[in-house]
């Protein structure tokens, strides 16, 4: 990747409907030579084109982070199980006090509580979880930060 790649990655991450000739206007390049390095990037898994969806604009008005202590060895397990909730948004393993961190958009707190109770806490090799309702949020990156090439 060099800079020209970078810097497409940078306006897409900005604006994911921006025009290939704006971009190549911007970058001194030809519209092919953009419309063919994002087609080389979506191929090589860097870049993912998706379109972001407001959780509160579609009724999900409890998002929440959720930290899971898991039984040793059963990590993985315990993920692919909770990946597969559709409450579930994004899933990472981490280190410190909790094995997972588990964000979830849920409509409501009797639809978290439930989530909690009847689903999540009933995954076998689920430990314990400690819950996060998020009251605000000041930044949501959808991307890579801007990195020099």
């Amino acid at each position: 990747m060099d800079k020209i790649d970078h810097a497409i990655l940078d306006m897409l991450q900005r604006d994911g409907r921006k025009p290939f000739t704006e971009i190549a206007h911007a970058l001194g390049v030809s519209e092919g030579t953009v419309r063919n390095r994002v087609a080389r990037l979506v191929e090589d898994g860097v870049l993912h084109i998706v379109g972001i969806v407001d959780p509160a604009a579609i009724g999900l008005h409890t998002p929440a982070v959720v930290g899971v202590t898991v039984q040793p060895a059963r990590v993985e397990e315990v993920a692919r199980a909770i990946a597969e909730f559709p409450e579930v948004t994004y899933l990472i393993m981490v280190s410190g006090e909790f094995d997972l961190w588990v964000e979830v958009q849920c409509r409501d707190r009797d639809h978290l509580a439930t989530f909690l109770n009847d689903r999540l806490l009933r995954v076998p090799g689920v430990v314990r979880t400690q819950t996060f309702i998020t009251l605000r949020t000041y930044k949501m990156a959808h991307g890579a930060p801007g990195v020099e090439a």
